[in-house]
């Protein structure tokens, strides 16, 4: 064994521990926000991309606001995930070169402002086009957060976790974003059961996103007392053989970075059209009532959380591999039968529950391998920078405009079917690209 295998094991268990809950809270608020944005995507674009109706009612008064609107809010999702690499850029630097601990205080801190700030900011009918342009501003700040959010903490996990369960440290970032979605999922389902349609449309949406505000203060809390990572790049390491690594003194070679893409793309177009997407394509396509599709997410992000950590376990037995492969492969043959199931007017509701379970689960098979496996793609001293790279460029590309491809895309064509196209297609072209994992990377140490 080498020096950098045996340093993580000697680190007492309860800084490790601290590690993992400070490195996973951000990631909690972070989806928390993006998983109650998805839920309320029709009564965002009624409030701001909606123009008002004339007199007394406005844009806000309910779910009037046709399929224009909606896609005009998945523009502006879509274009907060753009800014994602900008931040995984910017914060990834500094985290290389300052630390883990500052950046991830920093993130975590401009994620609860900006969308504290959304649950505060007036609605297109109160003061006009500069609504939504209020809006789109506070997404991008939260897209810039985000895209620092991840290198950071996924760093701080893989270096913080013993031989042999860098795959369960690393899963433990993509349960805490199935927290987060159910969290942002359960808290819309509560509401819209709690209040009428128009109280939702006029102030309950706004509830969720001042809860980012305790929720981001306790993030910050654990961030704050958070140890750097032990440890340091190895001097002289030897050029990384291993498929898609980054050899000393290379940088962050293009090459690895879109190695890191194609194996995560199905991750993202697939989880994004099933976890986030769902609830507004049941309503705008199938004429679903906002209650029971708050029910169909709810449960897709119980099975994607239930998932997560058993898949991380065995790709730390078995390897990245094959787990990543099953749950790949797993949703480019099922994606069809399982939507043409949701879709079927005689299918029951155990059924269709079966249906989006199954669904989470198998994206959780590609969540709880993947941090620790682009983590070990990447050197030390390039680490942030490297795989939050990676991991927000395909988000930007496969997870931000999910639900603009897919809104428009039914719009012009008329074809339901298209959520299954999006997700099956990216995860058949991600199943090459992780042909290309050896069967023992995950058993190699951290470089």
């Amino acid at each position: 064994m080498t020096s950098t295998e045996l340093l993580p094991a000697a680190l007492p268990r309860a800084a490790a521990r601290r590690a993992l809950l400070a490195g996973s809270a951000g990631n909690l608020v972070e989806w928390y926000e993006f998983g109650v944005y998805g839920c309320f995507a029709t009564v965002i674009a009624a409030n701001f991309f909606t123009p008002p109706t004339g007199t007394g009612g406005g844009a806000g008064t309910g779910p009037g606001s046709g399929i224009e609107a909606l896609v005009a809010t998945y523009a502006s999702f879509a274009l907060a995930f753009f800014f994602r690499p900008v931040g995984a850029l910017l914060f990834g630097r500094l985290g290389d070169r300052l630390g883990r601990r500052p950046t991830l205080v920093l993130v975590v801190g401009l994620m609860t402002l900006a969308t504290t700030l959304i649950g505060l900011l007036p609605t297109r009918e109160a003061i006009g086009p500069a609504a939504p342009w209020l809006l789109t501003f506070l997404r991008v700040l939260q897209g810039l957060s985000a895209g620092g959010e991840f290198g950071g903490a996924v760093s701080v996990m893989a270096e913080y976790a013993p031989p042999g369960r860098r795959g369960l440290y690393g899963a433990w970032q993509s349960f805490t974003v199935a927290l987060g979605l159910l969290a942002g999922a359960g808290t819309a389902a509560a509401l819209a059961t709690l209040l009428s349609t128009p109280e939702l449309y006029a102030w309950g949406w706004r509830i969720p996103f001042l809860l980012a505000l305790p929720l981001g203060s306790v993030a910050l809390w654990l961030r704050t007392a958070l140890e750097e990572p032990p440890g340091a790049p190895p001097a002289g390491a030897a050029s990384g053989a291993r498929s898609g690594q980054v050899p000393p003194g290379g940088g962050v070679q293009a090459r690895a970075v879109v190695l890191g893409i194609g194996r995560i793309m199905g991750w993202s177009a697939a989880g994004y059209t099933f976890l986030v997407v769902l609830p507004s394509y049941l309503q705008s396509t199938r004429g679903a009532s906002f209650r029971s599709a708050l029910l169909a997410t709810t449960l897709v992000n119980l099975g994607f959380a239930a998932s997560i950590l058993p898949a991380g376990l065995l790709s730390d037995r078995y390897g990245r591999r094959p787990v990543m492969l099953g749950g790949a492969l797993g949703i480019a043959v099922l994606a069809f039968p399982l939507l043409h199931l949701l879709q079927s007017p005689d299918a029951s509701p155990p059924a269709r529950a079966a249906a989006v379970l199954t669904a989470g689960a198998l994206v959780g098979l590609l969540a709880g391998p993947g941090p620790a496996m682009l983590a070990e793609m990447f050197p030390r001293r390039v680490r942030c920078t490297g795989l939050g790279l990676a991991y927000s460029l395909a988000n930007a590309v496969f997870s931000g405009c999910a639900g603009l491809v897919i809104t428009a895309s039914i719009a012009r064509t008329g074809d339901t079917a298209i959520p299954a196209y999006y997700a099956a297609g990216a995860c058949a072209v991600s199943s090459l690209a992780l042909l290309t994992l050896r069967a023992n990377d995950h058993r190699e140490p951290l470089r």
